[in-house]
């Protein structure tokens, strides 16, 4: 399918529901509201044509930028590239999930995640912190900096409840991985979950909820699956 085709599908695949649900959680024109599960059907159509998917992110369209993080090749990306997708993610779903999920299986993963959790732009850290979470379930432990991250976590521990809103909830979730993912760490991000204890976070008009760090990474401890690594986190 052409770049034409594909945002035509857009258009008749998306639905005034989904739209008011995307506009409850920030979501800015132009977007036709189309469901995830939709996004993911199309993936087959983009997923071979790399320039294809640039062409679809750069749109400025929510749909076709998520489709793009769906189908994007994440070993042909350029460091340029996904420092201007982070640039152009203005909202918390592009930038932890279409940004951060390709980021995190770029060959420039540790060096972007280390850059954006710095900056003082609120989306582009957490960019950072989420590419972060996301190289941590997918990457063996071994080839992990354990040190960095229990410095990580220290910072988590000392600075989460006076970081900017979106940068919260994704510093919980980073502790949330290194729980769930780093079997070394995993009893440290426990006592870290414990006492940070309940983050708040604004979410405006939705019913989103923030994970409770200390239960969720129990859940993984029960079902016996702290440790295993995802294939991909692009989803």
């Amino acid at each position: 399918m052409t770049y034409k085709e594909i945002m035509q599908k857009l258009e008749e695949l998306g639905s005034v529901q989904t739209k008011q649900i995307y506009n409850n959680h920030g979501v800015k024109e132009p977007f036709y509201g189309v469901k995830i599960g939709d996004l993911k059907k199309l993936v087959k159509y983009v997923k071979k044509d790399h320039e294809l998917a640039l062409k679809l992110y750069n749109s400025g369209n929510h749909d076709a930028m998520y489709l793009a993080g769906l189908s994007v090749n994440p070993k042909l990306i350029s460091k340029e590239t996904l420092q201007d997708w982070a640039q152009k993610a203005y909202w918390y779903m592009a930038a932890e999930y279409t940004v951060a999920q390709v980021a995190a299986e770029s060959d420039y993963a540790m060096e972007l995640a280390r850059e954006w959790i710095k900056s003082e732009e609120e989306m582009i850290a957490v960019c950072g912190w989420s590419t972060y979470s996301n190289y941590l379930s997918i990457t063996p432990d071994e080839k992990l900096d354990i040190t960095e991250i229990r410095s990580l976590l220290e910072h988590v521990k000392n600075n989460i409840h006076s970081e900017r809103n979106r940068v919260r909830y994704v510093m919980n979730g980073f502790v949330i991985s290194v729980g769930a993912y780093v079997t070394e760490l995993s009893e440290e991000a426990k006592q870290v979950a414990e006492y940070i204890g309940k983050v708040e976070v604004n979410v405006g008009n939705t019913a989103c909820k923030v994970p409770l760090a200390t239960d969720y990474i129990k859940k993984i401890e029960v079902k016996n699956r702290v440790g295993l690594k995802r294939k991909t986190c692009i989803c």
